[in-house]
């Protein structure tokens, strides 16, 4: 009740969680909101670059196709995109942070060295690198962000895990005989859950936005799919007469990561203890 009442009194959390909401709910029903379903792949040349109007909120692209449905069908492969590269990169990334920041030794150092390799270069550029070597597509644009964004993962357990090493509980419990991987499923897990989930929820908006680059770059998704970078690229040579066509979908990808910035802030004032006493 106190975390729900303080969460309240925080505006930029709530609304980031509205937004949040709202994304969520327009992702799980984008085929019943869409209001033209049947101009989210067909082309209508007759329809081409029509500006917003009642019928076409959005306007239409370059093939005649509903804008504002194509954005929201976008919205659930965005959605999906980021959960994906997300879970993948937790399954890598915390349980070797959480090996590496309690068991000291050779393997840890090399786990953690490893981990600080990936993180010196620019996410984006070793997503591309490795976006080339895949085939064109959502699935290898997921893998090639998962690769990239489970160091994160690491390193934020990896210094969680080092701290409790020499908690007095930790201490009692090997004294006590319990085994390696019981005081790390039960124990260090528990307390190094907060951080995590503050991770993912700022690393969902971050790796939209790096999607929809990826995307604008022509190595994410794959004509005809709806996706909101991809859509961005394709304006581009028909920019400034026909506005419509990249504003939208940049405006679709602006609120998502603001509102997972935002929601991501406010959770992270929650579950840090430091940050809670400082206010």
């Amino acid at each position: 009740m106190i975390i729900l009442k303080k969460l309240l009194r925080d505006i930029p959390a709530v609304l980031g969680f509205v937004i949040v909401v709202a994304i969520v709910l327009i992702a799980i029903f984008a085929w019943q909101i869409a209001p033209h379903p049947d101009q989210i792949y067909n082309s209508n040349i007759l329809q081409r670059l029509q500006p917003p109007s009642p019928e076409h909120p959005f306007g239409t692209d370059n093939l005649g196709r509903d804008i504002l449905s194509r954005v929201i069908l976008g919205t659930r492969s965005a959605l999906l995109l980021a959960i994906g590269v997300v879970v993948i990169s937790m399954i890598i990334g915390v349980p070797l942070g959480l090996y590496a920041g309690y068991v000291p030794g050779f393997v840890s150092e090399v786990i953690m060295r490893f981990t600080d390799i990936f993180l010196a270069v620019p996410q984006l550029i070793l997503a591309l690198a490795i976006s080339q070597i895949l085939s064109r597509g959502l699935e290898s644009a997921m893998i090639a962000l998962a690769v990239t964004y489970w160091p994160f993962f690491a390193r934020t357990v990896y210094g969680e895990a080092r701290r409790l090493r020499s908690a007095l509980f930790i201490e009692a419990l090997e004294g006590l005989g319990a085994s390696r991987l019981r005081i790390l499923a039960l124990h260090i897990l528990p307390n190094v859950a907060a951080p995590i989930i503050v991770r993912a929820t700022i690393g969902l908006g971050f790796i939209i936005l790096t999607a929809a680059v990826l995307g604008f770059l022509g190595i994410g998704a794959v004509p005809p799919n709806p996706d909101w970078g991809l859509a961005i690229a394709e304006s581009r040579q028909y920019l400034p007469e026909s506005w419509w066509f990249a504003t939208f979908p940049g405006l679709a990808i602006l609120v998502t990561v603001l509102g997972f910035n935002l929601l991501g802030d406010g959770v992270r004032d929650l579950v840090d203890p430091r940050l809670r006493r400082s206010k």
